[in-house]
């Protein structure tokens, strides 16, 4: 795991009308039916002047730990003056210390398990803005690479 500092990341995409939480599994359900909405409604395309392919999936609006809701947004990058078309949201992320690591194997199970691994760990999070980033490496579902970054305490 490595710790680093990101600039601000301007994202355009679709996120959840409120808050999940990881009780019960609710944010798999949630979050699955957002990816579902992303790849139904085709919004990939519909982002314009995307500065790179990778699809990122934000965990953002805690309102306190892993235990407590959250909000979730899926999106990809774009420049800060890119205007955003009808259906679609704006999400900013701010420049911060993160964490990295990345989740390997058979997706989803691979980043799933990711998760379970981060909740029982001490990193020591901020619970800021936490992120994965989809990209090439992702594309193989058997053989998965999906990059995880945790907003870090300072």
């Amino acid at each position: 795991m490595k710790k680093l500092s990101l600039p601000k990341i301007t994202l355009l995409g679709i996120k959840l009308p409120s808050k999940t939480t990881n009780r019960n599994e609710q944010a798999m359900q949630d979050c699955g039916a957002l990816w579902q909405r992303f790849e139904q409604e085709k919004v990939y395309a519909a982002i314009p002047t995307k500065l790179r392919e990778e699809v990122y999936a934000v965990y953002f609006d805690y309102e306190g730990d892993h235990t407590a809701p959250y909000s979730y947004f899926i999106g990809c990058p774009v420049e800060d003056s890119t205007s955003c078309p009808p259906g679609l949201e704006t999400l900013t992320i701010p420049a911060d210390s993160f964490l990295k690591l990345t989740a390997r194997g058979k997706m989803p199970d691979c980043v799933a398990n990711a998760w379970r691994e981060i909740w029982k760990s001490d990193y020591g999070r901020s619970y800021h803005f936490d992120f994965e980033i989809y990209d090439q490496r992702s594309q193989d579902w058997s053989n998965a690479e999906v990059d995880i970054y945790l907003s870090a305490e300072r």
